[in-house]
């Protein structure tokens, strides 16, 4: 089984990647049980997609083994896209979702509810030796909410409102949340690319 190596050491999105990336043969390991535990990656792009490249070839630069990464986080439309990929950093550092949480909140104070839409954004990139890359783009539109509802997920999950739902993410277990999310739509993506992929080293 030909080995993947995930620029994360988060156990729930490797288990999510996983599911997905199973159907091809693949094992997707994490940085840390790659021994690249000590790694830093710093993320200077401007894009979900400029950072999630810089991610994985980071990886791929340092192993020359078939890497992936995504890049993910929420854009505000009455924000100009803000946090963007800077959501997980939004409220200054260290990371601190509650304080994240809490600037937006206030930031969006008088906007109106019709005006306050957003979307959750994932982006995957994978890297192969020959060459190879495949960049997909997942998204979930929703509404921030008022206050905090619900106590699943993490991030912004309380405030992001389903509209169809009338729940937010934090409502919604995982595998309701797996089903619709920005991530889960990412992946749908990554899989047909990657059927098509193989289909071509097949014939080539």
């Amino acid at each position: 089984m030909q080995e993947i190596i995930l620029a994360s050491s988060n156990r729930h999105k490797l288990k999510e990647i996983q599911a997905i990336l199973a159907d091809f043969g693949y094992r997707l390991v994490t940085m840390k049980e790659a021994g690249l535990g000590d790694l830093e990656i710093e993320e200077t792009g401007k894009t979900f997609e400029e950072n999630a490249l810089i991610k994985a070839q980071a990886i791929f630069d340092r192993t020359g083994k078939i890497t992936l990464a995504d890049d993910s986080g929420l854009e505000v439309d009455a924000l100009g896209g803000e946090p963007g990929v800077y959501s997980a950093r939004y409220a200054g550092e260290p990371s601190n979702d509650e304080n994240n949480k809490q600037k937006l909140l206030v930031e969006l104070d008088h906007v109106q509810d019709s005006e306050r839409t957003a979307r959750f954004v994932s982006v995957i990139a994978m890297l192969f030796p020959d060459g190879h890359r495949i960049v997909t783009r997942g998204e979930v539109e929703g509404i921030i909410g008022r206050k905090q509802i619900g106590t699943n997920g993490f991030g912004y999950d309380p405030l992001f409102v389903v509209p169809n739902l009338n729940k937010t993410f934090a409502e919604l277990d995982a595998t309701e949340k797996n089903r619709m999310s920005h991530r889960a739509n990412a992946l749908k993506k990554l899989k047909t690319e990657l059927r098509t992929y193989h289909e071509n080293c097949r014939n080539q």
